[in-house]
């Protein structure tokens, strides 16, 4: 079974419901299906074919819904990318995923045009238009990549709802992600059909998605987590998603209210603006029945504080690219666990190991490795990468995790983000939960320096909403709550920590940043 056949077999069951809503307009599921249906066809139209690759260069909007499912239903293989990467950035994706073709909005013409000299095996631009049609004519039809220009409406309005896509095999590649690239060039993880499918359905079960769900769908659609959780398990369940372009406190708050939402998906950067919101009023909360939260550890202060202040349940869980992404959530029907990731979703299984590859007993730390249907294919054109990633069938996360009786996981840390101080290992994630308690501490990230002395040494990153906190009171309260090897050596006050698009603290973008303040 794949995404697309199931969105088609969703539309003959909910036709005339709402599939998506998005500022001010709502496609019914039949409305939705159809234009996949003339979206695949048009792409037919012009000579691509089952195996080719695609880039979506969109942010959350029905282009991005209607080119994802239009281009699987062809056989085309996605790949998302974020449209606000550097040219640079995106030139490496387009020329080492083998695309063909690429869907953008309009505003990325100038893109389009620099491209299309570096990277002559991309065929067509596909632009979703945002200006009037006789402004963008008049923009581009000078350019040397006209001939290659495509209008997304024409596309669509070229294609056949009597389409029939080619059979598709469940092994067959879906989605390829680039992975953020911390340790060298970004590696494409390969998603099948089985993979995405698999995934989408099981979340869709563990978090009891139904067709009277609405789910906020703010977090970015190129990333993985809200493809999978907030895209394809609601779409595939029949709930309704209410599709917002970017995150903003006020306008999640007024769109709750307004849709009386049912479902938020959002990461802990999200939850924190949320919280912190001087306007934010709980019962505009009231009609959430669960909030989910992934893409980084949740520190559990900020997970108490908002959900005693909005009422709202929050289940944590845990993924990542090359799992589709999901392999643990807190679950639904038992105790719900503040720190943990909860237990293995259905057909998942989730171990910690030591370096050696054997079991660890609960409790102690080792790397959490996984198994299951959601497991990537390989990393694209990366064979010895993919050798080392995934062994004997088990996926090795690179995390450091425990497990305790019960069967619930905690993410300690980064395999790589370790910190070892005299020989004692420091994990950043356990000295930002103990700075988070402190109630002037906004934002928090820990880093490991160089150290004479000791090999390395803490260093602590605070965004504090007092200006009258000082660094020692802040050493003074971690030397109240951690070892003496764990407290900071040094406290350094920041306006803002460096995030991701999906608004997780990026401890490596941190690090580099101090190095080049340093330097100059």
């Amino acid at each position: 079974m794949n995404l697309s056949a199931l969105l088609q077999e969703t539309a003959k069951k909910f036709s005339e419901k709402p599939a998506y809503y998005f500022m001010g307009q709502m496609s019914t599921y039949a409305e939705l299906d159809d234009a996949v249906q003339k979206f695949a066809s048009g792409l037919e139209k012009l000579g691509l074919r089952q195996g080719d690759h695609i880039a979506l260069l969109l942010g959350n909007s029905p282009h991005f819904v209607i080119s994802l499912y239009g281009a699987l239903r062809l056989g085309i293989t996605v790949i998302p990318v974020n449209p606000i990467y550097t040219a640079d950035e995106i030139g490496y994706i387009l020329k080492n995923g083998d695309v063909k073709a690429v869907v953008a909005l309009d505003l990325a013409i100038p893109l389009a045009e620099k491209m299309h000299s570096l990277l002559p095996e991309i065929k067509h631009y596909i632009f979703c238009e945002t200006k009037p049609d006789s402004q963008i004519h008049l923009e581009i039809e000078k350019l040397s990549v006209y001939p290659k220009m495509k209008s997304f409406t024409n596309i669509i309005s070229s294609g056949e709802s009597s389409f029939q896509g080619p059979v598709l095999g469940e092994e067959d590649v879906a989605i390829i992600l680039y992975t953020s690239g911390t340790t060298g060039k970004p590696k494409g993880a390969m998603l099948s059909h089985k993979n995405l499918y698999s995934n989408a359905r099981d979340v869709g079960g563990y978090l009891r998605i139904n067709p009277d769900d609405k789910v906020v769908t703010v977090l970015p659609m190129f990333h993985v987590f809200c493809l999978t959780v907030a895209l394809n398990a609601p779409l595939l369940s029949g709930a309704s998603i209410v599709i917002l372009p970017k995150f903003s406190p006020k306008e999640v708050f007024s769109l709750i209210k307004d849709f009386t939402a049912t479902i938020f998906a959002g990461v802990p950067t999200m939850y924190n603006f949320l919280y912190q919101y001087p306007e934010g009023n709980p019962a505009d909360f009231n009609s959430l029945r669960l909030c989910i939260s992934g893409g980084a550890s949740l520190p559990v202060a900020l997970l108490k504080n908002f959900e005693k202040k909005f009422n709202v349940f929050i289940s944590e869980g845990y993924g990542l690219s090359e799992a589709s992404p999901v392999t643990c959530f807190n679950p639904l029907d038992r105790p719900r666990k503040p720190g943990s990731i909860g237990t293995s979703i259905l057909r998942v299984e989730n171990k910690i190991v030591d370096e050696l590859g054997q079991d660890v007993p609960p409790g102690h730390v080792g790397e959490l490795i996984v198994r299951g249907p959601n497991v990537m294919k390989g990393y694209y054109k990366m064979p010895e990468e993919t050798a080392a990633a995934i062994r004997n069938g088990w996926l090795h996360t690179g995390d450091m995790a425990r497990m305790d009786e019960e069967g619930y996981f905690y993410i300690v840390d980064r395999k790589k983000d370790l910190i070892i101080v005299g020989g004692y290992n420091v994990y950043p994630r356990e000295v930002e939960e103990v700075i988070y308690n402190h109630s002037d501490v906004v934002e928090v990230a820990v880093l490991g320096v160089p150290d004479p002395n000791q090999g390395e040494a803490v260093n602590a990153y605070v965004v504090s909403k007092n200006p009258a906190l000082t660094k020692e009171q802040v050493l003074e309260y971690c030397r109240e709550h951690l070892a003496k090897y764990k407290v900071p050596t040094t406290i350094e006050f920041l306006d803002e920590l460096p995030k991701n698009t999906t608004g997780k603290i990026l401890r490596r973008a941190l690090k580099h940043q101090l190095s080049q303040k340093v330097n100059h």
